[in-house]
Order: structure tokens, then sequence, then C-alpha cells
């Protein structure tokens, strides 16, 4: 259902208010009950105080006997029906023409406990005001035994009912008011910033590229604030990474047109260097030879994309090489090993070997120490260090004396179009990440200060990778 055809009932803001309103209505309610057992207790005991004074005036009469109108006006001041004092000498009674021949109930006022006091709250409510209850309570009088009235509730009906009712209508204003308070209080707070949540998640699975950020809100410090820089983070992230999906697709189909017509060059400048086997020349062999191989590796790679659809590596077909070919083949390809100004630097033994696929390790070499010579230019140095572990595992180091990587790019260092250079497509430490992951083995870097960048190679041995 669209969102401005949904009925109020389903927002959150209207169910805030309604669970408001409940919850003080519940609160409330726990407050009423000990309220008229509160009143019930006073409206008897005042009884109670009035019947004891009129008592006394008894005491204090002639012969303890007063006139019927007298006693009559004692009792209807008093508001009850009758009264009995027992002291320790003899008893006192008032309403004894009046005192009912039987009662409804009988309620002991001295210590009355809180549930007790509850019950005969309800108990009158329920009866109504036809009742005749006798009530005792603690006399005020020294030597007083007992002291008891007995009354007619309908008075105490009337009253108890009137105070109920305003507690209900007090209560219900609290209630909403409350309500209405908390409702303002909690939509500033928590509905309309998750309003604003929404209306960007909503805006962010329709149009995703073009999404729009949440405002400055959240600066919060609390956790609205904490879920509003996460969903712009991840909108952003998800953004970036959606962008870099349709590059992705639109270089696939550039890289798989170029790969077609490549390949085809790639054939003819393959002809051309066999052609230059015949060539008697020792140097033009040497060349050649190169030639060849670099021109092979680059058909290979042409097909093997073609064939997979999408840039990723071919499974790595393993076996023991020499390191130092490797490095001296990509060295020449660079035009590094002639260089007048720059050292390319080998320190390790010339048979120390490793365990991988040829043309996949010779394109990790390549990028890397492309990188290198780019960032130094001319009168640079990379010097390759390796050593072997007891299982065989080889460390490889590749040092150079550039500028250094900055630090806030290397976090994404090694992922695809992240580059760290101008012009740079960001592939190349993407492409040796995959091939060595995929040899079982990890790429880092190790160090990068103004004085240089080092970066580090393992690579399992042959019995490791065949346990593995």
């Amino acid at each position: 259902m669209p969102e401005h055809y949904r009925p109020i009932t389903s927002s959150l803001r209207s169910r805030l208010l309604v669970l408001t309103f409940l919850f003080v209505m519940v609160v409330s309610s726990f407050v009423y009950l000990p309220s008229i057992a509160t009143f019930r207790q006073d409206f008897l005991e005042k009884r109670l105080e009035n019947a004891q004074i009129a008592t006394i005036a008894l005491e204090a009469a002639p012969n303890n006997s007063v006139s019927p109108d007298h006693e009559h006006r004692l009792l209807e001041t008093s508001g009850v029906i009758s009264v009995i004092m027992r002291r320790e000498d003899k008893s006192y009674l008032l309403g004894l023409d009046t005192m009912p021949e039987e009662v409804q109930a009988v309620y002991d006022m001295r210590e009355p406990s809180l549930g007790m006091l509850i019950k005969g709250a309800f108990d009158t409510l329920e009866a109504g005001g036809n009742r005749v209850i006798r009530v005792v309570g603690d006399p005020m009088v020294p030597g007083t035994r007992l002291f008891e009235v007995t009354l007619d509730e309908e008075a105490l009906y009337k009253a108890l009912t009137n105070y109920s009712n305003n507690i209900l209508v007090l209560s219900a204003i609290i209630s909403l008011f409350t309500g209405i308070l908390v409702y303002l209080a909690l939509h500033w707070m928590l509905v309309r910033p998750m309003r604003r949540v929404k209306a960007s998640i909503v805006s962010f699975r329709r149009h995703p590229e073009a999404a729009q950020k949440l405002k400055a809100s959240s600066r919060r410090p609390d956790e609205i604030g904490l879920v509003e820089r996460e969903l712009c983070r991840m909108q952003d992230e998800l953004r970036q990474s959606l962008k870099q999906k349709n590059r992705l697709a639109a270089l696939g189909e550039a890289v798989a047109k170029i790969n077609h017509d490549l390949r085809n060059i790639l054939a003819t400048a393959q002809l051309a260097s066999d052609a230059l086997q015949n060539v008697q020349d020792p140097h033009v062999k040497k060349v050649s030879n190169r030639l060849m191989s670099a021109v092979s590796r680059a058909i290979a790679l042409c097909e093997s994309t073609m064939r997979h659809g999408k840039v990723t590596e071919p499974e790595p077909e393993q076996k023991q090489l020499n390191l130092k070919d490797i490095l001296v083949d990509v060295g020449a390809s660079l035009g590094l090993l002639n260089a007048p100004d720059f050292s390319f630097e080998m320190e390790f033994e010339e048979t120390f070997c490793i365990y991988a696929d040829p043309d996949q390790i010779h394109r990790v070499f390549l990028n890397l120490c492309r990188n290198a010579y780019e960032v130094q230019g001319v009168d640079g140095r990379i010097t390759i260090t390796a050593v072997a572990d007891t299982d065989t595992t080889a460390h490889i180091k590749i040092a150079d004396c550039g500028p250094g990587i900055p630090d806030e790019a290397r976090p994404t260092l090694f992922k695809a179009f992240m580059s760290t250079r101008a012009g740079g497509t960001g592939l190349g430490l993407a492409t040796a990440r995959d091939i060595i992951l995929a040899h079982g083995g990890r790429i880092d870097l190790i160090e990068s200060t103004p004085q240089g960048t080092i970066f580090g190679i393992c690579l399992p041995g042959e019995e490791t990778s065949g346990a593995d």
C-alpha cells in the first residue's frame, strides 16, 4: 500500500500516543485503589471521632442521661445510628431505640491493612449504599475497652462514588495531558529522526545512485545519531559499489571488444617475431626470444579473458620456478637492467625457487616493479630480497626509494580502481592480490615512509600447497 494511503492508526505517532495514554491510565489505576481506600478510612474515622465526642457529652450529663431529642441531635450530628462505649466500670449507649436488629458487615478500624481497606471500599461501592455496618475503632478516652458505632452506609457510598468519579476524571485528564507531552517529546526526539531515516531508506531503495544523504541531525551523540551516521556511511559505500560495478560492466564490455582485435594484432606480432628467429645476429636472437615470450603471454591473457567472459584469473598451474629468471625477465621488460641511473638489485641466492604459475607470478612482479619505477623516476632503486622458511614458504620483499603511500590511500590500496597516482588505473595491486590469494599466499604493505615503500609476498612451497 502506498505511504500516503496508510491509515493513521498504522503510524508510529498514533500508536505512541495511544500507548502513552493507556500506560498513564494503568499507572493511575494503581493510584486509584489506595486513594479510595484512604478516603473511606478517613470517612469512617471521622464518624468515630464525632461519635466519641457525643459520648463524652453523654458522660458529662446528669445521671449519664440526656433527653431523646438531645440524643437524636447528637447521633444525627455524628452521622451514626448508634454508639456503644465500654469503660472499665460501666458502658454508655446512644441510640438504643434506633439500633437495627441486624447489620450486614463489621469492620475493625483499629489496625487495618491496605488490602482490607481496598476490599472494604469495593464492598461499599458494590453494595450501593444499602447496608448497615458496624465499625470498631480506637477509643480517644483513656480507660475505654471498646468503642463501636453503627451507621447507614448510604452517605459513605455517595461520598465514595463522588470521590471515585473525581479521581477517574482527573486521571483521564492527567493521562491525556501527560500522553500529549510525552508524545510531543518522543515525536521530536525519536519519531521525526526515524521518519527521516525511513524517508532516506525508501528514497535510496527507489533511486540508489541518486539518493540524498541525511541532514546535519546525524551529529546527535545518542543512538539515533549513530544510526543516521551509519546509514549515511552505508549508503555512500553502496553508492560507490554500484558506480564501481557499472564501471566494471562498461569496462568488461570494452575489454571484450578490445581483446578480439588485440588478439589478431598480437598474432601478427607473433608471426613477425618468429621471422626474427631466422636472423643469425646473437643480440637479435636474444631480444627476439624475450619479444616472443612477451607476445605469447599477452595472447594467453587475451584468450583467457575471452574464455572466462570477465576479468578473473584462471586457476594457477603451479610449478617450481627460478625466482631470478622471472625477475630478470621483468627487469628486461621494464628496461631496468641496462638503465644507467636506475638500480635493480636482487639480494638472494641464484638457485632460490618458488612454487607458482609462471605467467601469473610474472604479472605480479611486473605490476609491483612498474609501480616502483614510475613513482621514483630514472634515478631510483628497487631491491628484491627472498628467504624461505623450513616449511618451504617463500618470503619476498620488494623495496623502493619512492615518496611513500599517503595514509588515506592505504585502506583501499588493494581495491580495484583505487589508484594512488594521477592517471593510474588502480588495477595493478588489485590484480597482484588476486593472483597471490589464488596461490594460497598473501601480499601486504609492510612499510611506507617518505624514504621508501616495502611490499611483502608470502608464497607457500610445493609441499605446503599439496597439504592444503
